[in-house]
């Protein structure tokens, strides 16, 4: 086990080394730069602005140069967001994306994992029908749609929460729901499908003719391998709900994460745009590092290599 965390481990490190890599010089093969502007700026004042940031210095110098910074943990100051650095930016907008996140991924679990069970015990019949009917929509309707619907019942019909601004834990419940809209879908149809399948097996049919407990049969035997799908599934949901949803936080107006995603790029801010591809991409390789190990557990018959 030891030596299959440490390949993970390496390939995790060259899977992010790469990503950076890439997106550095992808950001520099597009056309214009961060201080590309309608307005034209004085050539004299582009140059020193230029040669504060250290952009006119051969591409191989900047790219070496952001590797080692990235190495000691300083993803560089912002272009657009005057006396911050991408770390300021990141702390301050983290936080928040990971408490509405953090709470709608334990939304979706509780959602999602017991209504795929019950529609997989309860296969053609009403509840099923019922779950995969909501869990179709819950697929299929767009975040922005379902916050827009929160809004108008909650917010503006019958008065229970207030949107628009950001005042901690009393108004991060309509956006949780709402980020907890689709994982919960996805997680009930992944669960009910792999139950299906689980519950076909002959070990299962053993398990019964021995005489066990349809809850020992269901809840230990069959929901053990069951949810290891699921697990692979969590690494990546778990990275993207956790650093924000730009629609959900700009309907909401929540001070999180996701925003930075969208406006970096139209800003042409590179070292912002490279901060959250980075981080991002850490908690992915990251969170899918633990899927992994932690599957290898469940099920010793999967081979570490």
């Amino acid at each position: 086990m030891r030596k299959y965390i440490l390949k993970r481990v390496f390939s995790s490190l060259l899977t992010l080394f790469i990503v950076v890599t890439i997106t550095f010089f992808m950001l520099r093969a597009i056309p214009g730069g961060p201080f590309t502007e309608e307005k034209v700026i004085p050539q004299f004042v582009l140059d020193k602005i230029m040669n504060r940031y250290g952009l006119n210095d051969p591409l191989y110098i900047q790219y070496f140069r952001y590797l080692w910074n990235v190495l000691c943990f300083d993803l560089g100051p912002s272009y657009r967001y005057e006396g911050m650095t991408v770390n300021e930016l990141i702390a301050g907008g983290f936080p928040t994306s990971f408490m509405i996140g953090g709470f709608a991924l334990i939304l979706s679990l509780l959602i999602g994992i017991p209504t795929g069970i019950v529609s997989a015990l309860k296969r053609g019949k009403w509840q099923d029908k019922l779950a995969m009917i909501l869990a179709t929509l819950g697929v299929t309707v767009p975040s922005f749609v379902i916050a827009a619907l929160m809004v108008y019942v909650f917010a503006w019909h019958l008065g229970w929460v207030t949107v628009g601004f950001w005042e901690g834990w009393t108004t991060s419940i309509l956006p949780a729901l709402t980020l907890a809209g689709y994982p919960a879908a996805f997680i009930s149809r992944l669960v009910r499908s792999n139950m299906l399948e689980v519950l076909s097996q002959d070990y299962i049919r053993t398990a019964y003719a021995k005489g066990l407990s349809k809850y020992s049969v269901i809840y230990i035997h069959a929901l053990k391998n069951a949810v290891i799908p699921l697990i692979t599934y969590l690494a990546p949901l778990t990275a993207g709900i956790l650093t924000g949803s730009f629609v959900v936080e700009q309907v909401f107006g929540v001070p999180g994460l996701g925003k930075f995603f969208v406006t970096s790029i139209t800003n042409r801010d590179y070292t912002t745009i490279m901060g959250v591809t980075i981080f991002y991409s850490a908690l992915l390789i990251g969170f899918n590092l633990i899927a992994d190990v932690l599957v290898a557990f469940i099920d010793p018959r999967i081979k570490l290599k």
